[in-house]
């Protein structure tokens, strides 16, 4: 794993975040990691984006806390969390790999209906990171490869997003080209 040291800070301020209920907080540390993800291309800082993420978004949701097996999901992540900091601080990249993979598998063993609403916004969060990965400048198929999403998922993620481009920046978006033109053939 590649910068060891920020995603130490990441994991250190998510759980406190995570314990605090601060979704808001949880999205500004994937974005801090997805930034080290486009640049490095590594799976694990790329898990790591997805992981935090998706915990902010799963508790934004108030319902699933009413569902059986919020509890045990709740502890285990942050059980994750801390062995991800001990792995980390030991440099067992062992134990960071496998932690991360249990991070992201952990909903196994919680109730069918949780577990199904978890998946869909582990899935969701993939796609979004690898469309910020994408905005990067990396490759659609690399980006695709390395999130294990398909191109056509992310293409068409990538396209809605173009969708909610403000009049404003689609005018400078214009301008720009014209400018670029002119300043080729002038």
């Amino acid at each position: 794993m590649e910068e060891k040291e920020n995603i130490l800070r990441i994991f250190g301020s998510a759980k406190v975040a995570i314990e605090k209920g601060d979704t808001a907080q949880l999205k500004q540390l994937s974005d801090q990691t997805n930034n080290t993800a486009s640049r490095t291309q590594d799976p694990d800082n790329i898990a790591v984006a997805i992981i935090i993420y998706s915990i902010g978004k799963i508790l934004e949701r108030d319902k699933y806390k009413s569902y059986p097996g919020w509890k045990k999901f709740y502890n285990n992540i942050l059980v994750y969390i801390d062995k991800e900091i001990d792995a980390l601080k030991n440099n067992d990249e062992k134990a960071i790999s496998e932690t991360l993979e249990l991070m992201r598998g952990g909903i196994e063993n919680i109730s069918s209906k949780l577990q199904g609403y978890i998946r869909d916004v582990f899935r969701k969060a993939q796609i979004n990171k690898a469309s910020k990965i994408y905005e990067h400048g990396i490759s659609l198929e690399k980006t695709a490869k390395l999130l294990g999403i398909t191109m056509f998922e992310l293409a068409g993620y990538a396209g809605q997003k173009q969708d909610f481009i403000s009049p404003e920046e689609k005018a400078q978006s214009v301008r720009k080209r014209i400018k670029l033109a002119m300043g080729m053939f002038g």
